[in-house]
């Protein structure tokens, strides 16, 4: 197995990811491109795809989300989009919730789960004055 090597963009994508809440591609190449100028967008861009294919980092492209977002979260786990503020959170929930959702989905469909993405969208609490 071919090593992946880790490059100056890879790392600033990394960085980009912790420090950026589920951003865009164009977010990430903002915030990669004010710390090293030289690095192009298809590149960034090419970046962002491998690194996801790899499992290194999640692409959230659900329906609802608008442009696809991207996550250093990679384990399975669900997503919250406010309709009103765009902000897009984590949903921790308790893995045999998770599970027991994925079961459901397998008995009743016969389908075979490869990947999940859930995205719960509504209203967050700053928007809806904290209810």
């Amino acid at each position: 197995m071919k090593a992946q090597r880790k490059t100056v963009q890879k790392v600033l994508v990394q960085e980009a990811l912790n420090s950026l809440y589920h951003p865009t591609a164009d977010e990430v190449y903002d915030y990669v491109h004010e710390k090293h100028s030289t690095v192009s967008r298809a590149t960034l861009y090419r970046n962002l795809k491998t690194m996801s294919e790899k499992g290194n980092i999640l692409k959230i492209d659900s329906p609802g989300i608008g442009a696809a977002r991207y996550d250093d979260v990679v384990r399975p786990h669900f997503h919250g989009k406010c309709r009103v503020c765009g902000k897009i959170f984590d949903i921790e929930m308790e893995q045999e919730h998770a599970n027991s959702l994925r079961k459901k989905v397998r008995d009743s469909y016969g389908f075979k789960i490869e990947n999940q993405e859930v995205v719960f969208i509504g209203v967050c609490p700053n928007c809806s004055g904290g209810k």
